[in-house]
């Protein structure tokens, strides 16, 4: 079989779906920890915990060693250590203890799809082809779709087979970066700069607008979680419906809208990548606002779910600007980012998280008068998503700045 750039495309499509898998098959499985293994709220938060930190860690550690070692190696060992991560999931609980089996099977996962992370984007940056802002944001719809197939795939599973057969599942999804790493092995790649060449961490830290990029990509990943983590409470609460109906009606939908907006500008010709991260920041902010203030359950749910829509090319679209900004930033700038990144997808949802419970904590006699007839712990998740507003906004500045400096050049 004659492999070409297309063949390199498929790979990353898949590396991405893969991470998808890594980042959403766990969460529909806490439950069921509970119930079988005893694991507390408390020991799942710290899951949680070392999943984002883990994956921080390798975001910053890759910056020094992936031009080193080289993109094939380390792509084929990030797909070997998702494959043991979900194996370990499946088989480990039981012969070793419950709790300590979950804690490895995230900790290789997490290195697995932080790997990938740093690796898939600049291997598609630098391919020999036109357009490579349409590319990015058509690798990253892969993520979504990937995210919305786990979630559907696996509550079939679930309807069809039971939850007390979920063993077999993470074996199931293994499969995928299992065929991808033979792949893998086999596509032409590109380097993204000539060997020697690429920016190292020092000489990127003393840009402005190094800076300038880190902060957009933070706000980036935290408009994104900050909406899309708590989406199904929040269609829980606000429609009264059950957890499956929520996760359908809030993060899937939200995933979903977040792809469709990937793939239109991977399929637009003429529009600027500039223009297109300001309008979705706008968009993000009354998104925001008509789920806060509206008093139709409803149109807040819209509000929610259009909002994936609005962040849809936030991610993919400063990984684009970032790379024309800095032509010789290479892999250490995409390790970088993708650290930011990361920190927005954990800093997003804890905001909202920690105001929420300030709220509900001492109560508000402005929000009885801003959001009548709401629940309190309704009023309080809206209240987190209204100082969360702040992400947008300092993105659009962070454009502003942006265009005002190449304007000056």
């Amino acid at each position: 079989m004659k492999l070409s750039v297309r063949s390199t495309k498929a790979a990353c499509y898949v590396g991405y779906i893969t991470q998808a898998i890594l980042n959403n098959l766990s969460p529909l499985l806490f439950l069921t920890f509970q119930r079988e293994f005893s694991v507390s709220l408390s020991q799942i938060s710290l899951i949680i915990t070392l999943n984002f930190f883990i994956q921080m860690t390798v975001d910053l550690l890759s910056a020094r060693f992936v031009d080193k070692l080289g993109y094939r190696p380390c792509v084929i060992a990030a797909h070997t250590l998702s494959v043991a991560g979900l194996w370990c999931l499946s088989l480990l609980p039981g012969p070793v203890s419950p709790y300590f089996a979950l804690l490895l099977a995230t900790a290789l996962c997490a290195i697995g799809g932080g790997l990938l992370e740093v690796l898939v984007s600049p291997i598609i940056e630098a391919l020999p082809v036109e357009r490579k802002e349409s590319e990015m944001s058509l690798l990253h719809s892969f993520y979504c779709w990937g995210q919305v197939s786990v979630v559907l795939l696996s509550t079939g599973y679930f309807l069809l087979f039971g939850t007390v057969n979920w063993r077999i599942l993470p074996l199931i999804w293994a499969l995928i970066p299992l065929a991808n790493a033979f792949l893998f092995a086999r596509v032409p790649l590109w380097k993204l700069t000539v060997e020697g060449e690429g920016m190292r961490i020092f000489q990127l830290c003393r840009l402005p607008v190094f800076w300038l990029m880190m902060l957009m990509m933070l706000c980036a990943g935290a408009c994104e979680m900050a909406m899309s983590q708590w989406a199904s409470l929040f269609a829980e609460m606000g429609l009264q419906v059950s957890k499956t109906a929520g996760d359908l009606l809030g993060p899937c939908a939200f995933a979903a809208l977040m792809g469709l907006a990937r793939l239109l500008f991977g399929r637009a010709k003429k529009i600027r990548t500039e223009t297109a991260l300001m309008g979705s920041g706008l968009l993000c902010i009354c998104c925001y606002l008509v789920t806060v203030l509206s008093p139709w359950p409803l149109l807040s749910l819209l509000g929610c779910a259009v909002c994936g829509f609005s962040v849809g090319i936030m991610w993919p679209g400063t990984f684009s600007v970032a790379a024309a900004s800095i032509p010789k930033g290479g892999t250490a700038l995409f390790a970088l980012l993708a650290l930011a990144g990361d920190i927005g997808c954990c800093s997003g949802p804890t905001v909202v998280g920690l105001i929420s419970d300030s709220v509900i904590a001492k109560g508000s006699s402005f929000l009885n008068t801003l959001l009548p007839e709401t629940t309190l712990s309704l009023a309080a998740l809206k209240s987190g998503f209204l100082l969360a507003l702040i992400f947008p906004v300092l993105l659009c500045g962070g454009i502003l700045l942006l265009q005002k400096r190449k304007n000056r050049l």
